[in-house]
């Protein structure tokens, strides 16, 4: 068991401040300045790494309701992404102390080399409750020198900043290049992918390639003559941030491709863009939904998911009955919702190759009851492919 270096153990006072001028006074945690973004809550109880490397948590100041943060440390493994995304970190009680065999390193040390100023000591299950009253709002945490700044200057500084509706992030997160991951040895090769990524997960490009893919994951500002030139088996949009309403060039890309007949995969802000490409709105939740305990009803199954999630907008549909796409993609219906609030958390295409779910299948951190979608997407691009293929071998016979 080890202690966080003095490093990265600040001294000091902390303060967040929301735009409604309510401030909860703590302790310094992580880097010390000043930060801003969304103040959203997390109920994971676990994997709070997983969280904190989610590129989807971009431009946000994220809560963990859980109270006792860090006491498992650090790892390489863990990491979801290159980095710590979060813009903020706040929690009730950081460990004193790390005590896990798997732990590289204290947590406390990742927020100081990233640079997360965060706070802690302060009672997040108040705050955790004022946000799910008023909702999600912008915030800011002071620390060090800018902890001196008047209330009023630190509160005009949050309420300065550009609110999450209309921001486009996923250019921030997204990577710079194409990267390529074959699929993995020991397992029948379905074809290849090409998975746009707004955000993406490590896992998720892994357990694509374990079930049969070659991954050919390419930046999120990719054109549809790249796309088209690769050719690919099957597409994937991943999870991300921002407001979906901002991204249009994503939504054309998807529309062509859909119409080009490319079978569709697509998560959390991957389904909220095939809702925008079939003709539907999106909307901004009050709170968002974020956690790794969000029960889900498959509505194929009548199953119950206890599942992964991390987003602040959802697909406005209705979650009952066969809908016509109102862009001519033809009939689609809501294949899972929330059972907690009746929000979208799946769709379905009837008449062509495509799906997606609100949530994180690859559970990184979470339950694996949605795992199953994986399984689905292998058999719909192969139920595709010997389509393609009887088609075409009837066609020659016919000549």
């Amino acid at each position: 068991m080890t202690a966080p270096p003095a490093s990265a153990r600040p001294e000091g006072g902390a303060v967040l401040v929301l735009e409604d001028g309510t401030r909860y006074s703590g302790r310094a945690y992580g880097a010390t300045g000043r930060t801003l973004g969304e103040v959203v809550f997390s109920t994971g109880m676990t994997g709070y790494q997983e969280t904190l490397t989610d590129p989807s948590y971009a431009g946000q100041i994220v809560l963990m309701t859980a109270p006792h943060i860090g006491n498992t440390g650090a790892n390489d493994t863990d990491m979801e992404s290159r980095k710590i995304w979060v813009s903020g970190f706040v929690v009730r009680d950081p460990a004193r102390r790390v005590s896990n065999f798997r732990a590289e390193r204290s947590l406390d040390e990742d927020l100081v080399n990233d640079g997360v100023v965060g706070v802690s000591g302060i009672d997040t299950r108040a705050v955790t409750r004022h946000i799910r009253s008023a909702g999600a709002m912008r915030a800011g945490i002071f620390s060090g020198s800018d902890l001196s700044l008047s209330d009023a200057e630190q509160l005009a500084l949050v309420r300065e900043q550009a609110e999450m509706a209309g921001r486009n992030l996923s250019a921030e997160v997204s990577t710079a290049e194409r990267y390529d991951v074959p699929a993995a040895d020991g397992v029948e090769r379905v074809g290849s992918i090409a998975v746009l990524d707004l955000g993406i997960k490590r896992a998720t490009v892994q357990y694509l390639s374990e079930h049969g893919f070659d991954v050919i994951v390419l930046p999120a500002s990719t054109s549809l003559d790249e796309v088209r030139a690769i050719a690919p088996d099957a597409l994937f949009y991943s999870n991300g941030p921002g407001d979906p309403a901002a991204s249009d060039e994503q939504v054309v890309l998807l529309r062509e491709l859909l119409r080009d007949g490319v079978p569709y995969f697509g998560i959390c802000f991957g389904n909220q863009l095939l809702g925008r490409a079939l003709g539907f709105g999106t909307y901004k939740l009050p709170f968002g939904h974020r956690g790794i305990n969000q029960p889900v009803l498959d509505k194929r199954t009548g199953r119950v998911e206890i599942t992964a999630q991390n987003h602040g907008f959802a697909v406005d549909a209705p979650i009952e009955g066969v809908l016509d796409a109102p862009e001519g993609f033809g009939r689609v219906q809501v294949s899972h919702y929330s059972l907690n609030d009746q929000v979208v958390e799946g769709l379905e295409c009837l008449d062509i190759p495509a799906f997606s779910v609100q949530y994180h299948p690859e559970a990184a951190a979470g339950p694996h009851d949605a795992f199953y979608l994986f399984d689905r997407f292998r058999q719909l691009v192969k139920d595709r492919a010997s389509t393609s293929t009887s088609s075409v071998s009837g066609a020659e016979e016919t000549h």
